[in-house]
C-alpha cells in the first residue's frame, strides 16, 4: 500500500459514521420506537418527513387479481398508519405554523381529516351546525383546527407565489407535481365554497368560555384500543393537552382577522371585521403574556396588519390617537389634509422613520393629481419635495431632479419654507459633525443657486446659516460669488458675518412681513404691525399679500381711515377674518373679527355696524356647519338678529348683498315661514329681491294644502322667475337692409339674474321649498311647445298651464337649470323619490335609457325598503312604468318587457307579445319565466316556442302555466332587483 492510499484510510476511518435513517416500517414493528425517535435531537427522518412517509404508505392504492386499480384498503396497517402519523403531529403540538410550512396542502388535508375521524366527528355532518360548546373538548378543537387551517390555506393561497425553477425535465416527476397541483386546487375549491361555514364556526368558538384539549400521543393510543379499555378517560374534560380560553381565542382571532383583511380587498366594509379581530388579538398577547404555550403569533406582522386596518378604516376609539406616522399620512391624503402631511414629513426628518421609498411614493401620487388639473396641489409638491430632499441631504444622497426643477423660480414663500424645515430638521445640540455639514454644504450650494441677491440675504442671515458656517467659510462662500457674478458689488473686507451686508433692515422687515402673513392671532398681528410702522412709515402693509381680500363695498370706508397703523390692522384683520371663514376656520374667523369689532367701536359707528354683520353670518355659517347639520334649531337670538338685520334702515353702511342672501336662505332652511309671509316689512320686498323671493316660497309651501290660495301665491312665484328666466331682445339692421333678432341671455326685467337666483338656491336645504322650486322649473320646462317627453314633479298642477309670450323665456337656460337643481337637491338628500323620478324622466327625455332606468329602480328602491315593502302606486304611476318598459325596449331586455307590462292597471298583451317575439334579447330570457304570473302571457309563449321548435323552452312555459300563475304581491318586487342587472352595464 502507498503512503497516500494509507493516509486516505486514516483519515476516512477517523470520521465519524453517520447513522443509518430509520425506515417508516420500523415504527410498525416497535411501537416505542417513535417516541424514542423523536426524542432525538435531531431525529432522521425529521418529524414533518415522517408524517409524509406514513400518510403515502397508508395512502397507497392497491391492485387485485384483475390488475385493476383500487382504492386504499382499510386494514388494520393502515390503521395503524395514520395513528403514527397523527401522534407525530400532536407531537409537534398541533402547530400550524410548523405542519403548513413542511406539508402539502393535500398532505394537511388528510392529515387533519383523520383527526376529525379519530375525533368522532360524523362525516357528512357540517361543522356550522354543530354546537361547540356541548361537543367533548377534543372532539371541539378537532373542528376549530380544521376551520382555521381552511381559512388559512384559502388566504395563503391568494398570496403570489415565486414559482421554483425547474429542474431537468423527468416525465414522472413533472406527472406527480401536476397531479399534486391539480388536487390542491381542488381542495382550494371545496375550501372557499365552505369559507363562509368555516368563518361562522370559528366566530362561535369566540364565544365558548370553557378551556379545551387537543390531543397528545397517550389520548390517542387510548382511542386506539378497544372500547372496552378505554373507561371513557378520552371523553372527560381532562384528557389531552389543555389549551386555555385566551390562548384560543387568541389564534382564532388572529386567523379571522386575516380572513376578513383578504375578503376586503372585494368588500371594503369588511375591513371593520378585520381591524376589529386584530387589535383584540393584541389584547389577548398582552393577557397571555409568555407563559403561552400553544399561542404562537408572529407579532411583527400583527403590527404590520393593524398598520394597515387604521389606514383603511377611519376610527375614533383611543387607538386611532396612537397611528403611526405611515398611518397618519394615508388618513390625510384619504381626506385632502395636505399640511398635516407636510408636518409629518418635517417631523419625520428628526424620527427618520418613514421609508424614503414610502415619501416619494407620496410626492409621485400628489405630482399625478396636479397633472390632472388640481393647480392648489402645485404648491404643495414643492413642499413636500422640499421635505423629502432635506430628508435626502441629511442622509447624505443628492438633491433630485424634482427639487431642481421646482425650485427654478424661487420666490420668497419658498425660500422661507426651506429655511423651516431645514430649522425644524436638525437637532443642533444633538446633531453629529456629518448631518451639520451636510446641512451646510446644501445651503451653500442653495445660495450659489440663487441669481436674486435678496434672497441669498435671507439666507445668508438666517440663525441657522450662521451657526452651521465658520467665519472662513462664509468668506469664501462670498469670493465664489464675486467669481461667478462680477457685477455684484460685495464688501472684500474680511467679514464676521453676513449681518454685515448692509440689507438687514429689511431682512428684518421681510421676516416680520412673513410672521405678519402667517399669524392668526389678532393680538400678534397688533404687535408686529406696530413694529413694522416703526422701523418705516412709508409702506402700506395691507398690501404685504394678495391673498388679502376685502370686498370693494368695505374697502373705500377701510381705506379712508387716516391713521396708517389703523387703517392695515382694521384692514388684515377684516381680510384675515373673512379669510378664516371661507375655509371654514370660524374659531380663528371668530376672534379675528372680534378685535376688529373692539377697535373700530372707538371711532367708526359705520364701521362697527360693518362688523356686526359679518359676525351675523359668521355665526349663520357656524351654525349651519356645526349643530345645524344634525337638525337642532338654531338658537332663538341667531333668529332675532337675523331678523334685526333685514328689518335694519340706518343710512349710508355699506352692505353685502350675500348677507341678505344668507339670511333669507336661513329663515327659509328654518321653516320661519310666519315672519316671512306675515311679518316682513313692505319696504324690504320692494327693496330687497331676495326677502321678497323668500316671501314668495314662504307663502306658497305655508298655503300649500289650500289649492285656491296656493295657486295664487304660487302665479305670484311663477310670474317673478319667468320673468328672471325670460331674455330681453333688440334688432338690428345688417348691411342688407334686413332686420335680425339678437338675444341676449341675462335680462335685466327681473328682480335678479338667473345665476344669482340659483346661487341662492343652492344655499337652501329645506326638502318642501326645493321641492316646490324644482316642480316650478320642471313645469316652466314642460311648457316649450316643441317638448316631446314631458318631466314629472310634485305639486306640479299648482302652477299656470301656459305662457302669453313663449318666445321670451330663455328654455334652454330653463334645461340647464332643472339639471343643476336636480343635481344640487339629490347632493342633500339622495334618497328624495320624487327627485330621484324627475331626474329619471331627464335621462330619459335625453335618449339616456340605462341611466334613466337606474334612476327609476333607485326611487323604487328607496320608498319600499329596497323592495321589502310595496312600491306606492303615486310613485310607479303607469307613466313611469310605460316609460321603463320603453327603457327595457330600446336596450333589448325583451323579456323584461313582457314582465314590466304586467305591473300596469290594464295589462298590455300588444306590447308583451311583440317584444316576447324578439329573438335578439339582451338579458336572461327563460330564466325570468319564474316571475311571470299572468296565465295569457304564459300561454302565448307556449305557442311561441311550439312554433318554433324550441322544446325545453316550451316545456318551461307549460309548467309555469300549470301552476296557474303566481302571486303578483310575492313577485313584484324580486323583479325590480332582478331588472338592476342590466342597469349596470
Amino acid at each position: 500500500m502507498s503512503a497516500e492510499a494509507a493516509d486516505r484510510e486514516a483519515a476516512t476511518s477517523s470520521r465519524p459514521c453517520t447513522p443509518p435513517q430509520t425506515c417508516w416500517f420500523e415504527f410498525l414493528l416497535e411501537e416505542s420506537l417513535l417516541e424514542k425517535h423523536l426524542r432525538k435531537p435531531c431525529p432522521d427522518p425529521a418529524p414533518v418527513q415522517l408524517i409524509v412517509q406514513f400518510l403515502e404508505q397508508a395512502s397507497k392504492p392497491s391492485v387485485n387479481e384483475q390488475n385493476q386499480v383500487q382504492p386504499p384498503p382499510d386494514n388494520k396497517r393502515n390503521r395503524i398508519l395514520k395513528l403514527l402519523a397523527l401522534k407525530v403531529a400532536a407531537y409537534l403540538k398541533w402547530d400550524l405554523d410548523i405542519l403548513e410550512k413542511s406539508l402539502s396542502v393535500p398532505v394537511l388535508n388528510m392529515l387533519l381529516n383523520e383527526l376529525l375521524c379519530i375525533s368522532k366527528v360524523p362525516p357528512g355532518t357540517k361543522h356550522v351546525d354543530m354546537d361547540l360548546a356541548t361537543l367533548p373538548p377534543t372532539t371541539a378543537m378537532a373542528i376549530l383546527l380544521y376551520n382555521r387551517w381552511a381559512i388559512r390555506t384559502i388566504v395563503q393561497s391568494s398570496f403570489p407565489v415565486k414559482q421554483a425553477k425547474p429542474g431537468p425535465p423527468q416525465l414522472s416527476v413533472m406527472n406527480q407535481m401536476q397531479q399534486e397541483k391539480e388536487l390542491t386546487e381542488n381542495i382550494l375549491k371545496v375550501l372557499k365554497e365552505q369559507a363562509a361555514d368555516s368563518i361562522l364556526v370559528l366566530e362561535a368558538a369566540l364565544k365558548l368560555n370553557k378551556d379545551l384539549y387537543v390531543h397528545t400521543m397517550r389520548t390517542l393510543d387510548l382511542l386506539a384500543m378497544e372500547p372496552g379499555m378505554v373507561n371513557g378517560e378520552t371523553e372527560s374534560s381532562t384528557a389531552g393537552l389543555k389549551v386555555r380560553t385566551e390562548e384560543m381565542q387568541c389564534q382564532v382571532c388572529y386567523d379571522l382577522g386575516a380572513a376578513y383583511f383578504q375578503q376586503g380587498s372585494t368588500n371594503s366594509a369588511v375591513y371593520e371585521n378585520a381591524r376589529e379581530k386584530f387589535f383584540r388579538t393584541k389584547e389577548l398577547i398582552a393577557e397571555i403574556g409568555s407563559l403561552s404555550l400553544h399561542c404562537t403569533i408572529d407579532e411583527k406582522r400583527l403590527a404590520g396588519y393593524c398598520q394597515a386596518c387604521d389606514v383603511l378604516v377611519l376610527s375614533s376609539d383611543s387607538t386611532s390617537q396612537q397611528l403611526t406616522p405611515y398611518s397618519q399620512v394615508h388618513i390625510c391624503l384619504r381626506s385632502g389634509s395636505y399640511q398635516e402631511v407636510i408636518q409629518i414629513f418635517i417631523e419625520d426628518n428628526l424620527t427618520l422613520s418613514l421609508p424614503v421609498q414610502f415619501r416619494q411614493s407620496v410626492l409621485r401620487e400628489l405630482f399625478q393629481k396636479a397633472q390632472q388639473g388640481n393647480e392648489a396641489l402645485d404648491e404643495i409638491c414643492f413642499k413636500v419635495c422640499a421635505c423629502n430632499t432635506v430628508r435626502d441631504i441629511l442622509e447624505g444622497r443628492t438633491i433630485s431632479v424634482q427639487f431642481n426643477q421646482l425650485f427654478l423660480r424661487p420666490n420668497k414663500e419658498k425660500i422661507d419654507f426651506l429655511l423651516e424645515v431645514c430649522s425644524r430638521s436638525i437637532n443642533l445640540e444633538k446633531a453629529s459633525e456629518s448631518l451639520k455639514g451636510n446641512m451646510a454644504a446644501f445651503l451653500k450650494n442653495v445660495c450659489l443657486g440663487l441669481d436674486d441677491l435678496q434672497y441669498v440675504f435671507m439666507i445668508s442671515s438666517h440663525e441657522l446659516f450662521i451657526t452651521l458656517l465658520k467665519d472662513e467659510e462664509q468668506k469664501l462662500l462670498v469670493d465664489q460669488m464675486r467669481k461667478r457674478s462680477p457685477r455684484v458689488n460685495l464688501c472684500i473686507k474680511p467679514v464676521t458675518s453676513f449681518y454685515d451686508i448692509p440689507a438687514s433692515a429689511s431682512v428684518n422687515i421681510g421676516q416680520l412681513e412673513h410672521q405678519l402673513i402667517l399669524s392668526v392671532d389678532p393680538w400678534r398681528i397688533r404687535q408686529i404691525l406696530i413694529e413694522l410702522h416703526g422701523m418705516t412709515s412709508d409702506r402700506q402693509f395691507w398690501t404685504v399679500s394678495n391673498k388679502w381680500e376685502v370686498p370693494s363695498v368695505y374697502s373705500g370706508v377701510i381705506l379712508g381711515i387716516k391713521d396708517n397703523l389703523t387703517r392695515d390692522l382694521v384692514y388684515i384683520l377684516m381680510a384675515k377674518g373673512l379669510h378664516c371663514s371661507t375655509v371654514k376656520d370660524f374659531s380663528h374667523a371668530k376672534q379675528l373679527f372680534a378685535a376688529c369689532l373692539e377697535l373700530v367701536t372707538e371711532f367708526s359707528p359705520k364701521l362697527r355696524q360693518v362688523m356686526l354683520n359679518e359676525m351675523l353670518l359668521l355665526d349663520i355659517h357656524t351654525h349651519e356647519a356645526g349643530t345645524g347639520q344634525a337638525g337642532e334649531r338654531p338658537p332663538s337670538d341667531l333668529i332675532s338678529r337675523v331678523r334685526g338685520y333685514l328689518e335694519m334702515r340706518l343710512p349710508d353702511i355699506p352692505l353685502r348683498q350675500v348677507i341678505a342672501e344668507e339670511c333669507v336662505a336661513f329663515m327659509l332652511n328654518w321653516r320661519e315661514n310666519e315672519y316671512l309671509t306675515l311679518q316682513v316689512p313692505a319696504f324690504l320686498l320692494q327693496s330687497n329681491p331676495y326677502v321678497k323671493l323668500g316671501q314668495l316660497l314662504a307663502a306658497t309651501c305655508k298655503e300649500l294644502p289650500g289649492p285656491k290660495e296656493s295657486r295664487r301665491t304660487a302665479k305670484d312665484l311663477w310670474e317673478v322667475v319667468v320673468q328672471i328666466c325670460s331674455v330681453s331682445s333688440q334688432h338690428k339692421r345688417g348691411n342688407d337692409g334686413r332686420v335680425s333678432l339678437i338675444k341676449q341671455r341675462e335680462s335685466t326685467l327681473g328682480i335678479m339674474y338667473r345665476s344669482e337666483l340659483l346661487s341662492f338656491i343652492k344655499k337652501l336645504r329645506e326638502p318642501l321649498v326645493l321641492t316646490i322650486i324644482l316642480s316650478l322649473f320642471v313645469k316652466l320646462h314642460n311648457v316649450r311647445e316643441d317638448i316631446v317627453n314631458d318631466i314629472t314633479a310634485e305639486h306640479i298642477s299648482i302652477w299656470p298651464s301656459s305662457i302669453p309670450n313663449l318666445q321670451s323665456v330663455d328654455f334652454e337656460a330653463v334645461a340647464i337649470t332643472v339639471k343643476e337643481l336636480v343635481r344640487y337637491t339629490l347632493s342633500i338628500n339622495p334618497n328624495n323619490h320624487s327627485w330621484l323620478i324627475i331626474q329619471a324622466d331627464i335621462y330619459f327625455a335625453t335618449n339616456q335609457y340605462s341611466a334613466a332606468l337606474h334612476y327609476y329602480l333607485q326611487a323604487g328602491a328607496v320608498c319600499s325598503d329596497f323592495f321589502n315593502k310595496a312600491v306606492p302606486p303615486d310613485v310607479y304611476t303607469d307613466q313611469v312604468i310605460k316609460r321603463m318598459i320603453k327603457c327595457c325596449s330600446l336596450l333589448n331586455c325583451h323579456t323584461q318587457v313582457a314582465i314590466l307590462c304586467q305591473f300596469l292597471r290594464e295589462i298590455d298583451y300588444k306590447t308583451a307579445f311583440k317584444s316576447l317575439q324578439e329573438q335578439n334579447s339582451h338579458d336572461a330570457m327563460d330564466s325570468y319565466y319564474d316571475y311571470i304570473w299572468d296565465v295569457t302571457i304564459l300561454e302565448y309563449l307556449t305557442y311561441l316556442h311550439h312554433k318554433r321548435g324550441e322544446t325545453d323552452k316550451r316545456q318551461i312555459a307549460v309548467y309555469k302555466a300549470s301552476e296557474g300563475g303566481r302571486g303578483k304581491a310575492a313577485v313584484k318586487y324580486i323583479v325590480i332587483h332582478i331588472l338592476q342587472v342590466p342597469v349596470r352595464r
